[in-house]
C-alpha cells in the first residue's frame, strides 16, 4: 500500500489534502495514527462527506518516507491520475 505512494500523484499535508478533497481530486486519503486528532479528524469527516476512502494505521514517519519526503506526514492524499 505505502509503496504505491512513490509512483502516484499525491499531495502531502493537511492544507493541500483538504484542498484536493474539496476540489474532488483526491481518490484516497491516508491519515497517520500518531498525528494530532485535531488535524486528522476533520479531514476524516470531510472524506466521509465527500465519499472518499480514508485509511489510518500508519505512522507519520511511514507516511513521510513513503511519500518521498524527509519528515513525517500527518496526511497524504492520493490523486486522480
Amino acid at each position: 500500500m505505502l509503496r504505491e505512494l512513490l509512483n502516484q500523484p499525491k499531495v502531502v499535508g493537511v492544507k493541500q489534502s483538504r484542498r484536493a478533497i474539496r476540489e474532488g481530486r483526491a481518490i484516497r486519503v491516508l491519515l497517520a495514527a500518531d498525528a494530532d486528532p485535531a488535524l486528522t479528524q476533520p479531514l476524516a469527516e470531510l472524506c466521509g462527506q465527500q465519499g472518499i476512502e480514508a485509511e489510518s494505521g500508519f505512522t507519520m514517519e511511514e507516511l513521510g518516507r513513503a511519500a518521498g519526503i524527509q519528515v513525517g506526514a500527518a496526511v497524504v492524499a492520493l490523486l486522480h491520475q
